[in-house]
């Protein structure tokens, strides 16, 4: 059985945690257009600190979590974070939220403490102590990119995204695939998060005649987008560097066989350590938990991540840190990962929505 895991859920409480603990900043949205990550990602964090606590903690020490809304604005989540590093009130993070939240946080830290960040990224220049799980722009969207070219002869392109760095900077990378492809790209719309009138996109989609649409909205956002999508009749081939398993539920599924993501992981993932993975959980929090997915299962490598560098560095300093980061290796639903750079390379699944659930067609 697991040892328990302490969950502060006000960060304003992280003083009242024993002292002799390993206190960990979990940030992951609860609110916002993100917030229907929080629940899986929450979960996945508490199972990954239990596992590393019944093994004994972390030199000695066991893992605490203090919860940081990162759904909030960039500055609001990193002012928060920067105080309680100050403090001593945590004394390393495990991040899944938007990436424009991060680049805030990291500004704030300037490698105060150790930052483990797990979601897919735009991709550029690494800070000392932040460390990247998730896959890079080029390294995501190429896989279903190619896929869809070559099995839909999907040459005439839509690029749709919310109006930050990581849908920016994705569009970037595909604009310069395409043209290697001798794809076209027939229209461009960024949008503010929190976008309400999501009827006039599928207007303006529907008047660029594309083959295919590559969908960076997230959360909230990209859950309305399918949903106009879908009543609207369009037959375009849809490919998303955000949907997992809890926004195609949002969604209602879908049947159209047109639908696509790109994630390093999806829940049904069908190896050995996924299977093991997805036992535990269920073990766990029970049948009706919120189902595995690509962001939640991020939080779960991210806590086992973090606390193998530390352990491996023999403390939570970040140069000590950096000098012994390259080569640590956890195992989580997607196998042996292992640090090179500051980075870990895995394979990227190109999954098509099934009514509820996503069968993966490709993989690099």
């Amino acid at each position: 059985m697991a040892e328990p895991v302490t969950v502060v859920i006000d960060p304003l409480e992280a003083h009242l945690l024993r002292a002799d603990t390993l206190r960990v900043g979990l940030v992951v949205p609860v609110s916002g257009v993100l917030g229907l990550l929080g629940p899986c990602a929450i979960n996945c964090a508490m199972l990954a600190a239990a596992e590393v606590n019944t093994a004994g903690g972390v030199l000695g020490r066991p893992i605490e979590l203090v919860l940081v809304d990162g759904g909030r604005p960039p500055a609001q989540v990193a002012g928060e974070v920067a105080g309680l590093v100050r403090a001593g009130a945590v004394q390393g993070l495990v991040g899944t939220h938007a990436s424009h939240v991060r680049v805030a946080i990291e500004h704030s830290l300037r490698g105060a403490a150790p930052f483990v960040y797990t979601p897919p990224y735009e991709g550029g220049a690494r800070s000392p102590g932040v460390y990247f799980l998730g896959e890079p722009a080029s390294d995501q969207i190429v896989p279903g990119l190619d896929w869809l070219i070559d099995h839909r002869r999907a040459r005439r392109w839509f690029l749709l995204g919310n109006d930050y760095v990581w849908p920016r900077l994705v569009h970037a990378s595909a604009r310069r695939h395409l043209r290697a492809r001798s794809a076209v790209v027939v229209g461009e719309r960024l949008v503010p998060s929190g976008t309400a009138a999501v009827a006039p996109l599928v207007e303006e989609l529907a008047a660029a005649r594309p083959d295919a649409v590559l969908l960076n909205l997230i959360g909230s956002d990209l859950v309305a987008f399918n949903r106009a999508f879908a009543a609207s009749g369009l037959g375009c081939a849809r490919l998303c560097g955000a949907l997992e398993e809890h926004g195609l539920l949002a969604v209602g599924g879908d049947s159209t066989g047109e639908l696509y993501a790109a994630m390093g992981y999806f829940g049904g993932i069908a190896t050995d350590a996924n299977l093991s993975l997805g036992e535990r959980y269920t073990r766990r929090f029970g049948p009706a938990a919120p189902l595995l997915n690509g962001h939640g299962h991020g939080c779960y490598e991210g806590v086992l991540m973090l606390a193998a560098l530390i352990r491996r560095a023999g403390g939570t300093a970040v140069p000590a840190i950096e000098a012994a980061a390259d080569g640590t290796s956890v195992t989580s639903g997607r196998g042996l990962v292992t640090l090179d750079g500051g980075h870990v390379r895995k394979r990227v699944y190109v999954g098509r929505a099934d009514g509820l659930d996503f069968d993966v067609v490709t993989s690099s």
